[in-house]
């Protein structure tokens, strides 16, 4: 494999190969201002009231919105697709997941509480968050209006009119639950806000092993038939099996 990678690239002596990266540099420079700058933009959004009541379910029973922040000022939600019917969580979501675990002390020390969010009974959530080993707090939604005024799941007569709305437009419908990322700002007054959502592909550099392969020459060699992480993404105890599991977290377009 290594001669048949080395054959598809350009071999060149150090001195050309620094000049390369020094200009590659300067891009990458140029992409982390732009980036600095966008962060910069997406904290000065403007916030929305949540004036509903929002209710969950939990491992000590019902649970609300407020509860979720757990003492802090800011709340970050994972809308986690699996929903009511499913036997298990969806393979993408789990594999943003596997990076949650390791920055919650970090989060939680700096005044962000985190929370995953699904449709599928509590007791199904646990049974899988269990089984994949995870420590992050996992609450269900069902019965709820939660997911969707977030439009990460999704009505009957949207799903059979085959048209609904997600990532801010209306598209075809793919699944009955969605992924994404919603963020909450708690006042001292107990006010809360929503301050921030993103869908699609806009939460892909929270999948740390992604930004690992766009290091790497092959990338994330997602060639196909998806090309995207269904092409060889798994649940992280299935690697020893012969094929992905089906997920719409992520589609072609972000």
């Amino acid at each position: 494999m290594a001669a048949s990678i080395a054959e598809q690239r350009k071999i060149v002596s150090q001195q050309e190969w620094l000049r390369a990266r020094l200009d590659l540099l300067a891009r990458e420079k140029e992409l982390t201002r732009q980036r600095d700058a966008v962060d910069a933009a997406r904290r000065a959004m403007p916030w929305v009231r949540v004036e509903k009541e929002y209710v969950f379910d939990g491992p000590h029973g019902k649970v609300t919105l407020a509860e979720l922040f757990d003492g802090r000022s800011q709340l970050i939600v994972q809308h986690f697709m699996f929903g009511p019917a499913w036997q298990e969580g969806c393979v993408g979501c789990s594999f943003k997941s596997d990076h949650i675990d390791g920055a919650l002390p970090h989060l939680e020390h700096h005044d962000v509480s985190f929370v995953s969010v699904s449709r599928a009974p509590f007791a199904a959530i646990e049974a899988f968050r269990k089984r994949m080993g995870w420590r992050f707090r996992w609450v269900s939604s069902f019965g709820s209006d939660f997911n969707y005024d977030f439009h990460v799941s999704f009505t009957e007569a949207e799903i059979a009119a085959r048209q609904v709305y997600y990532n801010y437009k209306t598209q075809p419908f793919e699944s009955e639950e969605r992924s994404g990322d919603s963020v909450f700002v708690r006042d001292d007054a107990g006010n809360i806000f929503h301050t921030y959502s993103t869908f699609g592909r806009g939460d892909e550099m929270l999948d740390t092993a992604y930004m690992y392969l766009d290091m790497t020459p092959n990338g994330r060699n997602e060639t196909g038939p998806h090309f995207n992480l269904m092409d060889w993404v798994k649940h992280h105890d299935r690697y020893d099996t012969s094929s992905p599991a089906a997920c719409h977290c992520h589609p072609a377009e972000g």
